[in-house]
């Protein structure tokens, strides 16, 4: 919002300069994002009056007009269009500095011999002063101006680049702001006069307005103004637009305009004789029912789309732009006046969907208002305020009475405050009378108590135009931020009750994180909205195939709600790849799934954990050196991983071979819970095709995911020990066992991890081929030997190794590879 300190001043008076007010407004909530100063540069500019205005002796497109100053006159040579005798213009004189129109550089203005004749000056346009585009003409001044004033002093000004916040549409205006200000420096604000002659006809709302779509329209008020003429609105009301970033058209729409920024209400003017049947119906557009809106574009609407239409058709879409075919026009003489409250939902919807855009900027003046939720108690407001401007600036004749169709009308807003609670929020009460002045000040009716307990209630009516008040926070929260927080004492904050546990699924899921983080994978994060293609190419066979589509999509990317982490991580996986390209990845994510059927016949969100191993796998130990030949990480990687982070997390697992239609035949198990229970996760190689599909170049790629919901139930608390570290030698050892092909190798691992004195295991390697019996499969461990008490000799080690053997043998048929 750009705020101009010369227009804002006929609302308050304040006598802080530009940084102070800026600084106080941002303290307050309102941040100033900028200031910009209008003239400060415009030395040896002022105001002239063309006395008189003839011919170039030498040139038929010039003209030589006679300037007067106020104290002397020049002569100055012109060759604009629009220059006239009469008229109140700019005079630069020699040694002002402008901008060149073509170059758009500051060049200083020197006295020139053009065709013979010396011109002592320049007459300037918009450009050149910085003040706007327009070039083509000069620059004509209201008939208020005084010749051989400064041009500071008669247009300078300070404009304030308000940065608002989505909650105070209030503040999209000056009379907003202006409230803002008169809080902070205790001037009154001078709201401006609604009052207007009524000399027309009477009329009632059914005489202009038949309101069909309350749900998208809550509330339509309209005026009738006959006889106005069309024409250039008055020359301060142009300048103050433009200071806004608004370009004046005409009289009519400059009102309209000029409203929308004074008290924040959009208004929109209708040419009556365009309207069929003299009505206007606010309604469902009819499907694919056309309309060409004012900047020439023709949208196929739909029953989605609210219009404003008459007998024949749409002549507008409601709140956000009017229609060719009911423009006003130069020869429009008889105006309806529209000022509504329109949904901000289907607003949005709709400029989303028929995308609207104006200078650049999504939608227009009018739809980034009403996107922000305007008051409904607005309309009347900007309605009065722009009939009263056009009975008195275009001539009118307003008709008696408004059109106000309201169907669920509503009392004023009334919040109650106490000073008990203004102590828990702030820390400390300002006291009841910086309270009622504080509130007063912005706009509020009061009604104060005092209690015999010595605190005291406030009861505040909210003012019509203020959406963002409806808890006795907001309240205190208004008196914090004028008073100023930096005032506000420093208090340690009362407790406010026991300390709330933390949500288990947010407790998991930072465990989760923390686990895989500390075993050196990397967390990715993605859009949980994919497209179709992705998710064919990823889901598992056993899920829904009708995603929950998103009925108005960004882009053919972000159009369905996934029911896999599967897809978002391998694009990832794949992205990576073509951008980083490195040996080896370690990726996963958090996030949530979306199934489009769950218990209750609703949609379902779950929260998984997903990972992908990809790539070498780092040396196994430091004896194998730098000239090792990297092997490729694989299902058992995946499988350790994951035993690893369920130990972290307190849950104990068995697995069970299982059958996926995106993971390979032979390498995928389900998890499911050691007591029994559904399976809650999945671990499998990724299978050639669907890598292929996604581009992925890594020949093996092993994924594993984990429903986090599933596995809350059946979370331990785990039991944490400590540990001192062995001061003792360890002695690294390897075996070498075969077992049945379809035993699971995890029953091995665990008598091994179990066994005394061995402190730490892994599986290094799992081998069927020549050398190996059929039927049978190679297992080959690494483990470390190790005493907490004392140094292990190899007589020791070898006597355990024998006794493990044995173990291996009962409990898992497993024998020594070299005695096969």
């Amino acid at each position: 919002m750009r705020v101009s300190l010369k227009w804002l001043r006929e609302y308050v008076d304040f006598d802080l300069t530009p940084e102070d007010l800026a600084h106080r407004l941002t303290m307050a909530g309102l941040e100033v994002g900028a200031i910009e100063r209008v003239g400060g540069d415009w030395d040896n500019v002022l105001v002239g009056h063309v006395e008189r205005l003839r011919p170039h002796p030498n040139a038929d497109r010039l003209k030589l007009a006679t300037v007067d100053t106020g104290s002397e006159q020049l002569e100055v040579i012109c060759g604009a269009p629009n220059v006239e005798g009469g008229q109140k213009i700019v005079l630069a004189r020699v040694g002002a500095t402008l901008t060149n129109p073509q170059t758009g550089n500051q060049e200083t203005l020197k006295a020139a011999r053009i065709r013979g004749v010396v011109s002592e000056g320049m007459i300037c346009s918009e450009r050149e002063l910085g003040l706007g585009d327009d070039h083509e003409g000069i620059l004509v001044l209201p008939d208020d101006a005084v010749p051989g004033m400064p041009l500071e002093d008669y247009l300078g000004d300070v404009i304030l680049d308000v940065e608002v916040t989505a909650n105070r549409p209030d503040c999209l205006s000056m009379l907003g702001v202006a409230w803002e200000v008169g809080a902070l420096t205790g001037n009154p604000v001078r709201v401006p006069s609604l009052e207007y002659a009524e000399d027309g006809d009477p009329i009632t709302t059914k005489d202009l307005v038949d309101l069909r779509a309350p749900e998208f329209a809550p509330r339509y008020t309209s005026a009738l103004i006959t006889g106005v003429t069309v024409g250039p609105a008055p020359g301060w009301m142009q300048l103050r637009l433009k200071s806004a970033g608004v370009r004046p058209i005409s009289n009519v729409v400059d009102i309209t305009n000029y409203v929308m920024l004074e008290v924040g209400q959009p208004l929109h003017a209708f040419d009556r004789d365009t309207i069929a049947g003299g009505k206007l119906i606010v309604r469902r557009a009819t499907p694919e029912e056309p309309l060409t809106t004012l900047d020439g574009r023709t949208h196929s609407l739909s029953t989605e789309d609210l219009v404003i239409a008459d007998e024949n058709g749409p002549v507008g879409l409601g709140g956000i732009m009017g229609g060719g075919n009911s423009e006003v026009s130069d020869s429009t003489t008889d105006i309806i006046l529209e000022s509504a409250s329109f949904a901000f939902a289907s607003t949005r919807r709709t400029v989303q969907r028929r995308r609207i855009e104006v200078g650049g900027k999504r939608g227009t003046e009018a739809s980034q208002r009403f996107e922000r939720n305007l008051p409904i108690t607005l309309p009347p407001v900007g309605l009065r305020r722009a009939a009263k401007m056009l009975v008195e600036l275009c001539g009118g004749l307003a008709a008696k009475g408004i059109a106000d169709d309201w169907p669920d009308r509503q009392e004023p807003a009334i919040v109650t405050m106490t000073s008990e609670r203004m102590k828990q929020v702030m820390g400390s009460d300002p006291g009841r009378e910086v309270s009622e002045r504080t509130l007063r000040s912005l706009g509020f009716e009061l009604a104060a108590t005092d209690r015999p307990d010595g605190e005291y209630t406030i009861d505040a009516v909210v003012p019509y135009w203020r959406t963002d008040i409806g808890i006795p926070d907001d309240l205190i929260e208004e008196v914090a931020r004028i008073v100023g927080y930096d005032v506000v004492p420093v208090t340690l904050l009362p407790s406010t009750g026991e300390p709330e546990l933390p949500d288990p699924l947010t407790q998991i899921k930072d465990d989760v994180r923390d686990t895989l983080v500390m075993l050196g994978n990397r967390e990715t994060i993605s859009y949980p909205l994919v497209p179709m293609e992705l998710l064919q190419a990823t889901i598992p066979g056993d899920a829904p195939q009708d995603p929950l589509r998103v009925w108005n999509r960004m882009s053919p990317d972000q159009e369905y709600l996934r029911t896999s982490l599967r897809g978002s991580l391998l694009r990832t996986l794949a992205n990576n790849e073509r951008g980083i390209g490195r040996e080896s990845y370690r990726l996963f994510e958090i996030g949530q799934a979306y199934l489009p059927h769950g218990p209750r016949h609703q949609p379902e969100e779950r929260t998984y954990v997903t990972g992908v191993l990809a790539g070498t796998r780092a040396n196994r130990s430091w004896i194998e050196g730098n000239e090792a030949v990297p092997d490729e990480m694989d299902f058992f990687d995946a499988k350790g991983l994951v035993e690893s982070l369920l130990g972290a997390i307190g849950v104990r697992a068995r697995y069970e071979v299982a059958e996926d239609r995106i993971l390979a035949h032979g390498r995928t198990a389900h998890l499911l819970p050691e007591d029994g229970g559904r399976p809650f996760g999945t671990i499998g190689e990724v299978h050639p095709d669907t890598l292929a599909a996604l581009d992925i170049r890594t020949p093996r790629v092993v994924l594993y995911e984990i429903n986090l919901h599933a596995v809350l139930d059946h979370r331990r608390e785990a039991e944490r020990t400590w540990q001192s570290v062995s001061r003792y030698p360890s002695v690294l050892r390897e075996l070498s066992l075969l077992i049945d092909e379809g035993a699971p190798a995890g029953l091995v691992s665990d008598i091994i991890r179990d066994f005394p004195s061995i402190v730490r295991s892994s599986l290094v390697d799992v081998y069927q081929g020549p050398q190996v019996p059929d039927g049978k499969k190679s297992l080959a461990f690494s483990l470390v030997w190790q005493s907490p008490t004392r140094t292990l000799t190899d007589t020791e080690v070898d006597v355990a190794e024998t006794q493990l053997l044995d173990k291996l043998q009962r409990e898992a048929g497993a024998t020594l590879r070299s005695q096969a």
